[in-house]
């Protein structure tokens, strides 16, 4: 049994994209074409966001308990921790909505993966780079939109010259903070996508190692690589619930940029 299983394999299948759903003690459900399990995940987690919110969450409750004080606790964290002192008063409560959309989307997604019949999302790049596109958009469209409202297409011109290059600087240095300041708007959005991919995928990587260690060593190595696999798992719980976390935040801090310089 030993010589015929590939440990790296075992760790590739769980963690890798297919157009295979593997449920445990099930056979494979073969997805079409058009279809995979991660797309089919950022379905499900779509869904259970939308029945989080509209059917469990319980507005009209006058005192939350349970999963609707969890809700209420995350909006409040993240309109007067990261939104409002980011963005300004203004745009942080009109962003807040966006950002515990992204934060509980990301969440769900990361946690689905700690599920032995989920597979995890966020551990596929172009989920993770397509996030970082909308903030992307958002940062740039969003600041040359913001001016054109307030100056037409000169005042969104404006706009994103005065959130590029920084008051003050001297004349000789201008075209090199421009060129500097256009490359970090791209480092800004690929450490975004290349974070939250890395560290979802690195955590399934040590989870599912120590488990195929178990498989490949036998009952021996399981005493030791099972417990180490529990203890990671565990630390992982914490992970999917930081990496969202981190992802917002570092949303607000690069739109406030943008939509703020002096702020």
């Amino acid at each position: 049994m030993g010589s015929k299983f590939d440990l790296n394999d075992f760790i590739m299948h769980h963690i890798g994209d297919s157009y295979e759903w593997h449920i445990p003690l099930l056979p494979p459900i073969h997805l079409p074409g058009f279809l995979t399990v991660h797309m089919l995940m950022l379905m499900i987690a779509t869904a259970i966001l939308f029945i989080l919110m509209l059917v469990i969450y319980r507005k009209q409750d006058r005192v939350p308990t349970g999963i609707t004080n969890f809700i209420e606790f995350v909006v409040v964290y993240i309109r007067d921790e990261i939104a409002i002192p980011n963005m300004g008063q203004e745009d942080g409560e009109k962003f807040t909505p966006f950002f515990c959309s992204f934060f509980f989307f990301i969440l769900i997604c990361n946690l689905m993966g700690l599920v032995p019949v989920f597979s995890t999302a966020t551990a596929n790049i172009n989920l993770t780079a397509g996030l970082a596109f909308l903030i992307f958009t958002l940062m740039v469209g969003g600041t040359f939109v913001r001016g054109v409202m307030k100056g037409g297409v000169g005042g969104g011109f404006t706009g994103m010259w005065h959130a590029l290059i920084p008051a003050g600087i001297p004349g000789w240095f201008v075209p090199i903070m421009f060129v500097i300041e256009v490359f970090l708007l791209f480092v800004r959005c690929v450490a975004l996508a290349m974070r939250l991919f890395a560290n979802m995928i690195a955590g399934h990587i040590v989870i599912t190692a120590f488990l195929g260690l178990c498989i490949l060593f036998g009952v021996f190595a399981g005493i030791l690589a099972f417990p180490m696999a529990v203890v990671f798992y565990c630390m992982e719980i914490f992970v999917c619930l930081l990496q969202a976390f981190i992802f917002v935040l570092l949303s607000a801090i690069f739109i406030g940029h943008m939509y703020h310089p002096k702020h």
